[in-house]
């Protein structure tokens, strides 16, 4: 009984480690469609096209560093992603089968947990190469976003409540933060 608790709180936890990571992902995957009024900050913030980057104001010269690092990150990443997408979707069908059988499902959940384990280890390793160009100043804030951003969700999975979070801040495409990421 107690194994099967830890086994819950394990994947509760690595989820919840993944949706962060995986968020910082989308924040550096997604260029910004720039607007008229961020035209005016520069030609530095207009070449920099990721929200998170732009936000921190890094330079000319720590984009040139930071993007070549970022894009590799990127296609392996979201190659990871695709992975578990996909066992997400067979561990679907495992459970909807007729007759579910319980220990194919276990064995795919420990392929996707295998899976985002590698994800982060690919975050921890981008992050820790982009710390060495940035700033302390730009360090200071890029790690109080994340800990201010990440987090468990208020709703828990499946309650049909649209979830909040690292992940809908970093998807917007525009570089105006919404109001509650401010507080």
């Amino acid at each position: 009984m107690m194994w099967k608790k830890t086994k819950l709180y394990g994947i509760v936890a690595s989820v919840t480690l993944n949706v962060a990571f995986v968020a910082m992902w989308i924040a550096h995957a997604a260029p910004s469609q720039m607007g008229p009024e961020e035209a005016g900050r520069g030609a530095t913030q207009q070449t920099v096209w990721c929200p998170l980057h732009r936000e921190l104001g890094v330079t000319e010269e720590q984009w040139a560093e930071i993007e070549p690092q970022l894009r590799e990150f990127q296609a392996a990443v979201g190659e990871l992603c695709q992975q578990t997408n996909t066992m997400r979707s067979e561990v679907i069908n495992l459970i909807a089968a007729a007759e579910p059988d319980v220990e194919a499902i276990h064995a795919k959940q420990d392929e996707i947990l295998a899976t985002k384990r590698r994800i982060q280890r690919l975050v921890v390793k981008h992050l820790l190469a982009e710390r060495e160009v940035l700033t302390p100043e730009q360090q200071r804030r890029l790690f109080t976003m994340l800990r201010e951003r990440t987090g468990c969700p208020a709703d828990p999975p499946m309650s049909g409540r649209p979830r909040g979070g690292l992940g809908r801040v970093l998807q917007r495409r525009d570089a105006t933060p919404p109001d509650d990421v401010n507080r």
